[in-house]
Parts: C-alpha cells; sequence; structure tokens
C-alpha cells in the first residue's frame, strides 16, 4: 500500500541535491501554484479553444478559465480528503494539510501540454507522422519504434509532463523545479506510449527516466515493467476536470444559443432529484425569483450541481480508499457515481455528443485547426531535418531559442522541438504564422 509520508514530497525536479534552509511565508506546495499562475505557457491557455471558438461578443471558456475552474473544484476536493485523513488516519506528516494545494496546482496544469485549436489539435500533430506527408519519416531516419509511437500518438498529458519537467535550451534544470507530488499527480495515465491496451500514455520515451525516478521517490507502484497506478490525488484531479467539462460546456451552450434556456435548466436540474436535494432545490426556487437574469438563474443551478458532485466524488474516494491506496481502483471517481447523478452525468455526456462537440461552430474550428497545425508541422519538420536549405534556414529563424536542439541531436529530438513550438503556440499565433509562411494576406499590403 502507498503511503502519505512518501506520497507527499517537497523535493524538486532538478534540484534533487539541493537542500533549502530558507523559510517562506508561502508553502512548498503554494510557491508550486504560483509559479505556474505567473509562467508563459500559463498565461499563453487564454488563447487556445477549450471546445468553442474563442469569443466575439460572448465570452465562453477558453483552456485558462477552464483550468482556474478545475483548480478551484480541485482544491475543494483536496481539502476534503486532507480532512478526511486527518479525522480518520491521525496522519501527523503536516503535509496532508496541503493536499488541497498540491491538487490546484496539478489542475492548473493538466491542460498546459494541450495544442491550440480544441479537441483536434492532438489528432493533427498524430495525423501528420500517421498518415500525413510525414509518414515515411521513420523509415528514413533513424527513429526507434517505442519514440515512433511518442509522434503518431501526440497525447497533450504526456507533453504537460515535458513541458513541467524538460530542461529546454536556456532554461533552468528541471523544468518549472516543481515539487514531485504535484507534477506526479498529473498523470493520469502512468505508463509510456505503444502499450497495445492502453489507449493514452502519460510520459513519452525522453522524459520516461524522469517519471521513474519521480515515481521511486513517491513509493507509487510499479504494477508490470513501466506500468504503474496513479498517484492517488490524480483522481481528485481527474473528477474536478470531469465535474467542470460536464457541466460547464452546457452553460456555455447556453451562452451561445445553442440549448434553450429550458432544456438547460433541465439538464441541470437532472443531478438534484433525490430526497436529500429538496432543501437545495427551494434554495435554487427562492434565488430564481428575486434574480430575473437568465445567465445568473443558471449560474446558481450550476454552483449548486458542482457543490453535489464535489460531496459525492468525495465520498467515493473514501469509500474506496484502500483499493486507491493498493493501486486497485478502475477508473476515474466519476465513473463511480449512482442514481440520479450518474443518469444527469451520462445525459451531459450525450448532449454534449449530440449538440455541443459537432456544432457547425465547433467543428469549422476543428477543421481549421487540423489544417493549419499540419501545414506548419511539415514545414517546420522538413525546415528542422534539411537546415541547410535556403527555405530551412528562413524559417528555422522563427523557432525560439528554448525549442532549439543541441548539435547532434537525433531526429526523434529534433522533432520533438518542433512539437515543442507548434504545441505551445496560442491560435491566433499559429493563424497568423500560417498566413505568413503560405503567402496569404500579402496582396493585402504595401510594398
Amino acid at each position: 500500500m502507498m503511503n502519505w509520508d512518501q506520497l507527499l514530497s517537497t523535493k524538486r525536479t532538478g534540484q534533487e541535491d539541493r537542500v533549502s534552509d530558507i523559510k517562506h511565508q508561502r508553502t512548498q506546495f503554494q510557491r508550486d501554484y504560483d509559479r505556474l499562475i505567473f509562467s508563459s505557457p500559463f498565461r499563453r491557455l487564454q488563447d487556445k479553444t477549450q471546445v468553442f471558438p474563442l469569443p466575439g461578443s460572448i465570452f465562453v471558456h477558453n483552456r485558462l478559465t477552464h483550468s482556474l475552474e478545475v483548480a478551484s473544484v480541485g482544491r475543494s476536493l483536496g481539502h476534503n480528503i486532507s480532512e478526511y485523513l486527518l479525522h480518520e488516519y491521525g496522519e501527523k506528516n503536516e503535509l496532508i494539510n496541503e493536499i488541497g494545494s498540491i491538487v490546484a496546482t496539478a489542475c492548473l496544469a493538466h491542460d498546459m501540454g494541450n495544442p491550440p485549436f480544441g479537441h483536434s489539435g492532438e489528432t493533427a500533430l498524430s495525423h501528420y507522422f500517421k498518415s500525413g506527408e510525414g509518414k515515411n519519416l521513420k523509415a528514413e531516419y533513424d527513429i526507434s519504434d517505442a519514440q515512433w509511437n511518442d509522434l503518431t500518438d501526440f497525447e497533450g498529458n504526456s507533453n504537460a509532463f515535458r513541458i513541467l519537467t524538460h530542461q529546454f535550451n536556456g532554461r533552468r534544470k528541471g523544468g518549472f523545479s516543481l515539487t514531485y507530488s504535484s507534477v506526479a499527480s498529473i498523470v493520469k495515465y502512468p505508463y509510456a506510449s505503444g502499450l497495445s491496451d492502453k489507449k493514452k500514455y502519460g510520459f513519452f520515451q525522453s522524459e520516461k527516466q524522469m517519471f521513474k525516478k519521480v515515481a521511486a521517490e513517491l513509493g507509487i507502484i510499479e504494477k508490470e515493467l513501466d506500468v504503474y497506478c496513479r498517484h492517488p490525488l490524480v483522481y481528485l484531479v481527474e473528477a474536478a476536470d470531469d465535474i467542470c467539462y460536464g457541466v460547464m460546456d452546457v452553460e456555455d451552450a447556453h451562452k451561445l444559443k445553442i440549448l434553450s434556456t429550458e432544456e438547460t435548466k433541465n439538464i441541470l436540474m437532472a443531478f438534484l432529484k433525490e430526497p436529500e436535494d429538496a432543501s437545495t432545490c427551494q434554495k435554487i426556487e427562492t434565488a430564481c425569483i428575486e434574480v430575473s437574469d437568465i445567465n445568473e438563474q443558471i449560474a446558481t443551478i450550476r454552483a449548486a450541481v458542482i457543490g453535489k458532485l464535489v460531496n459525492r466524488c468525495t465520498q467515493i474516494f473514501k469509500e474506496n480508499y484502500d483499493l486507491i491506496m493498493n493501486g486497485e481502483f478502475e477508473k476515474g471517481l466519476t465513473d463511480h457515481l449512482s442514481g440520479c447523478t450518474k443518469d444527469a452525468m451520462k445525459y451531459c455526456e450525450k448532449i454534449s455528443l449530440e449538440k455541443i462537440y459537432r456544432h457547425p461552430s465547433v467543428v469549422e474550428i476543428e477543421i481549421s485547426g487540423f489544417k493549419i497545425l499540419g501545414s506548419l508541422l511539415h514545414e517546420f519538420s522538413q525546415a528542422i531535418l534539411t537546415p541547410e536549405d535556403t527555405l530551412s534556414k528562413m524559417l528555422l529563424a522563427f523557432i525560439p531559442e528554448q525549442f532549439t536542439v543541441a548539435e547532434g541531436a537525433t531526429t526523434y529530438q529534433k522533432l520533438q522541438s518542433v512539437l515543442d513550438y507548434i504545441s505551445g503556440m496560442t491560435d491566433i499565433y499559429a493563424l497568423d504564422l500560417y498566413r505568413k509562411i503560405n503567402g496569404i494576406g500579402l496582396a493585402d499590403k504595401r510594398f
């Protein structure tokens, strides 16, 4: 069984041999949170599509606002579990009180590896190597099967772990130098790519040794060779993300008039059909009489739904505590919902698939993103593999110093540097660069 004395560690990536006696008003995990908030990769999430195209006159969620809301829900879940551990197990580890901060930090970071243009971004990057113009690169260059799996199945979760821990050119060792507990709490799929029975994976081959080091330090159970169980706090991060996805997409769809007010209220109120919800429903009814603004009414119901889901997921974690600590718990916390909350969550998923994710505005941005990212990846991959070509020299000048590779780098490392650059772009920057290198819009300029 895993234990909290090991699972909660203030050791930092890249600073393993450094012992600090500096006293801070903030705890080590609060410093992790603040380090992410003030970082450029986190700020860039404000111009990365979550689901709907980024706002015109109506402001919907982007990756940044989504991550902040997930962090808020995650902090609540973390506080609930820390109180449970202190009460039930009398844990004397003072870091137990910091679980809320650790979970909130991991929630902030969970989408940092996602490329621009929403859900299609990962698919577009993978497509180039799997069946696009880059499909023959493996045969042309020295790329191992394991490394090729990373390229043909680009995974945002793995990319987040890379961003947090990799030493980019000119940057500090250990990436963000976050605590081991914070970086472990984002690894939703703790194994490498290429496993036939795994749809997703949690780290690239380039970060495999880093993850193994973190797992060993924290006492995370290795179930079989290079396949680990999750850090227990991953379940809380995942639940916070699932809750926000399930509920906030519905609210955005209402603001964009994809869902009517009646539909939206019915979808959300379906979570509150049990006898224990009677007082909550009464409060909602009173609030909706006092407040005439429809969006505010929807927000009131949404808040109540999130509150109930947080409580339910907390209870599921408690009930399955031993399974979680033994690495035997299957699926996520929201997968174990029951009663009306389970039915309502399933209905939210159904509505999202039928009316939200397939809405023309969503499909249009994903198609555009697919074309844009595929083009950028092709141009810059060719440039970095043939650097002496005249056009290549001009294109490589666009790549920031932090993403350049050392002389003698392998083809895998070179292609990763291109993926680092493109996946970190905002929607607007990617579109602007695509237009520039394809000569779009030049006719409108005066020379």
